[in-house]
């Protein structure tokens, strides 16, 4: 076991260390360039057509669920603990100059996101029984015709979903939880995976319905939390910004608790933080956007861009912001442990820390539903539909073992078989970019002609 774990810490290393963040952010950077920063030049219509439209019912084409409901589900797997405790680890160890190379990467992975949702509406199929099912898997099987590379993926997917996607989310949450409230985490568990069994026994439709609701609550609930802090703190609002654009490519001396910091560990948790927050390269949110309604692949892949605006320079921002205008990020601490002293040290009583404990909640536990439905898909990639039951049957039981804090070794495994899933999906997005260019230009060519920009 010792040795598989020395293997697994090697592989580790390389999928979440230098290289695979230069490919993963040099994909963003291929992609921005390819389609002239499409994300950047169109964000105002991009916002127009997702963020004012989050609600409307009205959408043409075929799916199972409505656009928004197939992004809240996105949103869901990807907003999870990452933004709560990855951001405060990136400050942490890299220094404020880490939040830059954190949106510098968001701006990238929007164009990535987008190139993924595109092929995964595109190259998608409809099953017998009338769902839409895509992702990485079946555009890199329709559009490069390559079901051996397909099959890894679905293979690192379908086990990557029971660490990052369940056990480590229900562990963050007991803990959150016991810390707060001095619940049980036996209790903990257990309540979450009834309460999980119930929404996820009625797949990407009961997921969407819940996701819908869910999503824009735990959003507003955290971000007008951390808004308030950061008005009280107002005034330290330009030396916050001042810290993160001076450290950048300064590095930042130790003071205090905290260790000091180089340019290239600024870069590198930054970067780190934001792709692990957002999932743009991962394959992982395609798949939910399969499932939407959508007339033009296109139009879904706005849908892309605005989820990692929303997840990394909205929510994670904001967390940054609370971290750095109340001065507690040089106070040694790390992790959930620093958030959460930011909310307490920016709100009276004991507000500051319920916040975060609820937001840790809301985040894991949707993290918990949409990575169910990854998980599910890539399996049935492999097996077929029959094995989708069988899938979410035990899915429940692993989410009362995270939250005892049990199978460590099984999550380090599947932090490694999540970050491995990025090759083939990289490979797809690479090789079929032509594709994307080419719906790219066809939807606003017919976009500028109907006079809609």
């Amino acid at each position: 076991m010792d040795k598989l774990m020395e293997i697994n810490g090697i592989i580790n290393g390389f999928v979440w260390g230098p290289p695979m963040l230069i490919l993963l952010v040099g994909t963003g950077i291929y992609l921005s360039l390819r389609t002239n920063f499409f994300s950047l030049r169109k964000l105002g219509y991009i916002l127009r057509n997702t963020l004012m439209k989050m609600f409307s019912k009205d959408h043409e084409g075929e799916g199972e669920v409505t656009a928004f409901q197939a992004v809240a589900t996105a949103l869901a797997a990807t907003v999870g603990t990452g933004n709560i405790a990855g951001v405060a680890t990136a400050i942490a160890i890299g220094g404020p100059g880490a939040i830059l190379w954190m949106w510098v990467a968001a701006i990238f992975g929007m164009t990535t996101k987008f190139a993924e949702v595109v092929l995964s509406v595109q190259f998608r199929e409809k099953t017998s029984d009338g769902r839409f099912v895509g992702g990485p898997m079946y555009y890199i099987t329709n559009g490069l015709n390559m079901k051996w590379l397909a099959n890894i993926f679905a293979f690192f997917g379908a086990l990557a979903a029971f660490g990052i996607g369940n056990m480590v989310q229900s562990n963050s949450i007991a803990q959150s939880l016991e810390v707060t409230f001095g619940i049980n985490k036996l209790a903990i568990g257990i309540v979450l995976a009834i309460f999980a069994a119930m929404v996820i026994v009625g797949g990407i439709k009961r997921i969407g319905s819940v996701t819908e609701k869910l999503v824009p609550l735990m959003a507003a609930f955290y971000i007008l939390g951390g808004l308030l802090i950061i008005i009280i703190n107002a005034k330290h609002i330009p030396e916050a910004f001042g810290l993160i654009f001076s450290n950048a490519f300064t590095g930042t001396a130790a003071l205090g608790g905290f260790v000091g910091s180089t340019i290239k560990q600024a870069m590198r948790y930054g970067v780190a933080r934001g792709v692990f927050t957002n999932e743009a390269g991962l394959g992982s949110a395609p798949i939910a956007h399969a499932a939407a309604t959508t007339d033009h692949p296109v139009r879904q892949g706005l849908w892309g861009v605005f989820e990692v605006f929303m997840d990394t320079i909205v929510i994670c921002s904001i967390t940054a912001l609370t971290i750095l205008t109340t001065e507690v990020w040089k106070s040694g601490e790390t992790g959930a442990a620093l958030t959460t002293q930011a909310f307490s040290h920016g709100l009276p009583g004991t507000w500051g820390g319920t916040i975060v404990s609820i937001g840790i909640l809301l985040f894991a536990f949707s993290t918990i539903l949409g990575w169910e439905y990854y998980g599910e898909r890539c399996a049935e990639y492999l097996f077929g539909s029959k094995v989708n039951i069988i899938y979410r049957i035990l899915w429940i039981p692993f989410i009362v073992v995270g939250a005892i804090g049990g199978l460590e070794v099984l999550w380090n495994l599947a932090d490694t078989l999540n970050g491995l899933m990025a090759i083939p999906n990289l490979i797809g997005v690479f090789a079929l970019s032509g594709v994307v260019i080419k719906l790219t230009k066809e939807f606003f060519a017919k976009e500028d002609a109907l006079g809609n920009r």
